[in-house]
């Protein structure tokens, strides 16, 4: 059963805004255009953002937002799942 998610506010993708989020477990959700590219989740979210920052698809992320979880893989799928049901069965375009 999951719990409702604490987001931070949509950041700019950067590494200013990257490099003080925490090093806790959590999901992310990245977009450009309004579209989301990425949904993600980890046990250090800083660390996994960052590494995406790198990416060749990810790196053209605009905004992000995440939110600290224990259950970040449980979530991930969940979150993954919605995404699925309003979009026909279709993935974000960088996963």
């Amino acid at each position: 059963m999951s719990t409702e998610l604490a987001w931070s506010d949509w950041l700019d993708f950067s590494q200013e805004q990257i490099s003080v989020m925490p090093e806790s477990s959590g999901v992310y959700m990245m977009h450009a255009a309004m579209k989301i590219l990425y949904i993600g989740g980890s046990s250090n979210i800083k660390g996994s953002v960052s590494e995406l920052a790198l990416k060749e698809c990810t790196c053209n992320a605009k905004r992000f937002k995440y939110a600290k979880t224990a259950d970040y893989k449980q979530e991930a799928g969940r979150l993954i799942q919605e995404y699925k049901q309003k979009h026909g069965g279709s993935m974000p375009i960088c996963m």
